[in-house]
């Protein structure tokens, strides 16, 4: 099967109240889909974001962010009335997301749904606990202890709480039970809308592709609650932490500052903790992006407290023996492998074993060697086929300042790219015409948007994130295009 898809996160939906949600613009856009012959739909992990705004850096893998329940649904099932959120300051730029505001506002208005709604759904609320009760009761209560100590990372909490002694959770999930009961009650909101959007993506034959970060942050339940699964000193603080090495890019590396999983003891667990999350993501999501896949066959570690990542080394991963054992749990899941970034012989060997999909990036392809494996003449079938991803600039950005003259000329000679086609046509007919089984674009392409549109720059703070269609952005006619241009490469559902 030959397929295509766009890459649109949710928070980039047009919405009335400051953020994308799996509201009305949701359904629409699989409506635009459906039109546009697309057969998946592609977004970026929806765990609750925490500081900086990435998505990638999440409070919880498991647990879903609360930004994206919509409101205007919260009202139709009787929960919300229309002034308890219509005139709220959301923001004062339709094309991004100003999170500040959202963060002020969001929680004010979801309370009262809570309010409203957790009485009168209490038995299906508890039947919800316990079917997600691996991970939510110590998600809800972390949440509620971060209010309680002031939004600090769980790290600065009191003795206690922060190593978990059992009178300590005793005493605050009785302390704290009205929050830990609005924080679990926001879980079945989001599980709830989410499940009917997707549900309705399915049967329109449109399936969906989530994000699987390869790390947890530093500050989330995962770690708080299992910090024997990770590289931890005695007082809890990282050993070391994850990044990339120094390259062209960036000349002290990048430095994430996630902690390092300690991937002895996953084993000697059977990796119960990955099956875990795997089966959870396997189960919200059609296929699976794992992020950072190279990770897995050697990772690199930085010594904690470093400044830049000059002084990391590689560290042998799992390789095959965690997938063979989610394998085994869980049987054959449908699986995309991020394998970009330094490619070593060993993660060629991983990538292969696997036999997961691995990505190829078509801005990456006109770099000057002849024979990039990006170029789409030396894809192979069992690939993925991007024009750009969300760490990269748009189209119009990468044309404009990431090329030089010769670059570019290499760009418009392979693909035979006419003026009248233009650049980002050409460069999605050579996505499109690729062999690979699925190739798919970020809608910022589509739309043929500027630097201003980009959704991340890689190892900056703020400003990341915030990319938001504008409502009517999305015609008929574009729809109608994509069609064609699907239907030309056999991709179309139509």
């Amino acid at each position: 099967m030959r397929a295509s898809g766009i890459l649109l996160h949710i928070s980039s939906l047009p919405s009335p109240y400051g953020i994308g949600t799996f509201g009305k613009e949701a359904y629409q856009f699989v409506d635009f889909l459906e039109r546009a012959g697309q057969k998946f739909w592609q977004i970026l992990p929806i765990g609750p974001t925490s500081y900086g705004d990435s998505p990638y850096q999440s409070f919880s893998t498991f647990a879903g962010n609360p930004y994206f329940i919509d409101l205007d649904l919260l009202k139709e099932d009787g929960l919300l009335e229309p002034g308890d959120y219509e005139n709220l300051d959301w923001g004062d730029q339709a094309n991004l997301v100003d999170y500040e505001k959202i963060y002020q506002n969001r929680f004010v208005v979801l309370r009262k749904a809570y309010e409203k709604g957790f009485p009168l759904e209490r038995r299906k609320v508890e039947a919800f606990r316990k079917l997600h009760n691996d991970w939510i009761e110590d998600y809800a209560l972390f949440m509620a202890l971060k209010s309680r100590f002031e939004d600090k990372a769980w790290t600065s909490w009191e003795e206690s709480i922060r190593r978990r002694k059992p009178e300590a959770l005793a005493h605050w999930r009785q302390e704290l039970k009205d929050q830990v009961d609005f924080w679990v009650y926001l879980q079945y909101l989001f599980y709830q809308q989410w499940e009917a959007l997707k549900e309705y993506a399915n049967q329109r034959k449109v399936k969906m592709i989530g994000d699987l970060p390869i790390y947890v942050a530093m500050d989330s339940a995962d770690v708080w609650a299992n910090p024997q699964l990770f590289q931890l000193d005695k007082d809890l603080r990282p050993t070391f932490v994850a990044g990339v090495p120094p390259d062209y890019f960036a000349p002290e590396g990048q430095l994430w500052g996630n902690p390092l999983y300690r991937w002895e003891l996953h084993k000697q667990t059977g990796y119960d903790w990955w099956i875990r999350r795997m089966k959870a993501a396997t189960t919200i999501y059609d296929t699976v992006r794992i992020d950072h896949f190279r990770g897995f066959a050697g990772y690199y570690a930085v010594p904690f407290g470093d400044e830049n990542a000059v002084n990391g080394k590689w560290v042998k991963g799992p390789g095959m023996e965690l997938f063979q054992a989610m394998e085994r749990a869980l049987g054959k899941r449908s699986i995309i492998a991020e394998d970009l970034g330094v490619l070593t012989e060993d993660v060629h060997k991983l990538l292969k074993d696997s036999g997961f999909p691995g990505m190829k990036v078509l801005q990456f392809a006109f770099e000057p060697n002849w024979d990039n494996g990006y170029l789409p003449h030396n894809h192979v079938e069992n690939c993925v086929v991007y024009t750009g991803t969300h760490d990269n600039d748009t189209l119009t950005g990468w044309w404009e300042t990431a090329l030089d003259d010769h670059e570019r000329q290499h760009a418009l000679d392979y693909l035979h790219i006419t003026p009248d086609e233009g650049i980002h046509w050409g460069m999605l007919r050579g996505a499109w015409s690729s062999v690979a089984w699925l190739t798919v674009a970020p809608i910022q392409d589509f739309l043929q948007l500027g630097k201003e549109a980009r959704m991340n720059t890689p190892s900056t703070l703020g400003g990341n994130w915030r990319f938001r269609l504008l409502k009517g952005q999305l015609t008929e006619e574009l729809a109608d295009r994509i069609e064609r241009l699907s239907g030309l490469y056999q991709r179309s559902a139509r």
